[in-house]
């Protein structure tokens, strides 16, 4: 008689090697994410053992409280690929963009055509939590009539939207593409914003996920929830990442 040993579900199996995470905090030193240069490597190194080899990592440009410029953001990034090298980590791309707060800010930089893309022309942008700009639909036209399609990141955390989901519909309408936060998919952020996440992904308004990565309590969370539900549940915007960004 043969016995077979059942397969083990590897962690890593949940993504596929050209999984890109568009949506990150890792570079040191910048924004509310890794806070030096050791930090990034270590949430680095963590993330390529759950089988995220390939990154587009964003950090905050936000008024006067991140007014990181594109040259800065480059330059420490150039420190992190050093330092992989350095130390031998030759398994994982990372590459940068930002995350941009729609404010005036980020106004004088699209005027000036001083952005950071995801690839292309994608750029990911965000909201203030407690209220949409009052222009929010100028700003989305401003922004494609530059030549970018932007991508709003975890619009399930905009809570002003929550009993207003018609607002939903017009930000896509308006030609807006929605980014998902892995966490949000479990009670991580609150029921609340599960709740609406599991709304918008059954509803099909999803085009992309990221795990805006901070620290490691984020990583602890994202590893329980790289289940074999979770991955047939956000198979469709998995490949989405490793399609559209894929170098």
């Amino acid at each position: 008689m043969f016995f077979f040993k059942k397969k083990e579900n590897k962690i890593s199996d949940f993504f596929s090697n050209s999984f890109v995470d568009i949506h990150s905090h890792l570079l040191p030193g910048l924004d509310d994410g890794a806070s030096d240069l050791d930090e990034s490597i270590q949430l680095i190194k963590k993330m390529s053992d759950l089988g995220i080899k390939n990154f587009i990592t964003t950090p905050h440009v936000l008024g006067d409280i991140y007014q990181n410029s594109s040259t800065a953001i480059k330059e420490k990034l150039q420190k992190v690929k050093d330092e992989l090298l350095k130390r031998n980590i030759t398994n994982v791309s990372i590459d940068v963009a930002a995350e941009y707060m729609l404010d005036e800010q980020f106004s004088l930089l699209l005027e000036k055509n001083d952005i950071l893309t995801l690839k292309d022309n994608y750029i990911l942008v965000e909201m203030s939590y407690f209220n949409p700009p009052l222009n929010i639909f100028n700003i989305l036209f401003e922004i494609q009539l530059k030549g970018y399609k932007p991508i709003l990141a975890h619009p399930e955390r905009y809570n002003f939207y929550h009993n207003d989901f018609e607002k939903f519909y017009k930000l896509k309408n308006a030609g807006c593409l929605f980014q998902l936060n892995l966490l949000s998919v479990s009670e991580y952020y609150g029921k609340n914003i599960q709740k609406i996440s599991k709304k918008l992904l059954n509803l099909g308004m999803y085009d992309f996920v990221g795990t805006d990565l901070h620290n490691t309590k984020h990583l602890n969370h994202l590893e329980s929830l790289l289940t074999d539900t979770n991955k047939e549940q956000l198979k469709l915007l998995l490949k989405n990442n490793s399609v559209v960004f894929e170098k």
